[in-house]
């Protein structure tokens, strides 16, 4: 089972601060990272969390 974060992402296109909730990966440099689409577009909204 993944872990998920619920909060705020920015969305580059709508250029606006969207509230939606992704899952929580962890990038090759070693980051925790949130992946989620946004809600009004679909594009793909990235947040970085911090060091795992």
């Amino acid at each position: 089972m993944a872990d998920t974060w619920a909060g705020e992402f920015y969305c580059v296109k709508c250029k606006e601060k969207r509230e939606t909730e992704g899952e929580v990966v962890v990038s090759e440099s070693g980051r925790r990272m949130a992946k989620a689409v946004c809600p009004v577009c679909g594009t793909k909204l990235n947040r970085i969390l911090g060091k795992a």
